[in-house]
């Protein structure tokens, strides 16, 4: 088997042309600043779902709104990938908002909540001990 599939080097390849030419050829004002954060494509290269960061949004019609505008896009960027990539029948392109980064952020904060949150305790662990206590 070979080590790299073709749909996964066609993905690759539409996650770096698409990260460009959203920013630097989609001209709509609606649209934040969109990073291209991973794509998976059909294995009959029929479809590409192309998974999308927003720097710094969180706000559910935000998301939506940036994802109606790369929708409307969709076709012409399709044709620009066309004219880059060397396909025969270019993937229909299919926007998602990807969630996991927002997601991986949480569980960041939250990790770093319970770290400090447990420093605090063991100060005060420490603190007891210098006073005479005994430990627990």
């Amino acid at each position: 088997m070979r080590e790299f599939k073709r749909t996964d080097r066609v993905a690759d390849q539409l996650q770096k042309e698409l990260a460009v030419l959203i920013q630097r050829e989609v001209k709509d004002p609606r649209l934040g600043m969109v990073t291209v954060s991973g794509a998976t494509v059909s294995r009959d290269l029929g479809y590409a779902d192309i998974y999308v960061t927003l720097l710094g949004e969180q706000d559910p019609e935000r998301i939506k709104e940036n994802l109606q505008v790369l929708k409307r896009a969709a076709g012409f960027l399709r044709s620009q990938i066309a004219k880059r990539i060397k396909l025969r029948h270019v993937p229909e392109l299919r926007f998602h908002f990807d969630e996991s980064v927002v997601r991986g952020q949480h569980l960041s904060s939250l990790i770093d909540e319970a770290v400090s949150t447990d420093r605090a305790r063991q100060g005060d662990d420490d603190d007891a001990g210098e006073q005479g206590e005994e430990p627990r």
